[in-house]
């Protein structure tokens, strides 16, 4: 009876003690996540009046909160259902951030101020002059 006991008091603490290891990956997977409002944050209230500095942070806080609503469940639910999936996504998420990071730089070597404000007066749309 003794030894019965002590064995399932060795599975608990064995559960347990694979719940705490994965309870670290899964917050290693997620810092990530949670981080990511920290630049964009201060990038959007540069240059704004003091008196409307709080409103503009209580906005992103808010958006911040409904992203992480989402994301973080979603990400715990796919790494539970289809671990398989995560590299693909991430790869995918990488080679966006490529394409968007090169049409900033072939955005600023191609087209000048100019063309800017141009395009900004037409409402977007490019018309030979």
């Amino acid at each position: 009876m003794a030894s019965s006991l002590l064995v399932l008091l060795d599975d608990i603490a064995t559960v347990l003690d694979d719940v705490s290891a994965l309870t670290q990956v899964a917050a290693k997977k997620t810092a990530g996540v949670l981080g990511d409002d920290l630049a964009l944050n201060a990038q959007q209230v540069a240059g704004v009046r003091a008196d409307r500095e709080l409103p503009v942070v209580w906005a992103v806080c808010k958006g911040s909160f409904v992203n992480k609503a989402i994301l973080v469940p979603g990400a715990l639910l796919l790494s539970a259902v289809g671990p398989w999936a995560i590299s693909p996504l991430l790869m995918a998420g990488g080679v966006f951030l490529c394409f968007e990071g090169f049409e900033k730089v072939a955005h600023k070597l191609l087209y000048s101020r100019a063309d800017d404000r141009r395009r900004l007066r037409t409402g977007g749309v490019h018309r030979e002059t």
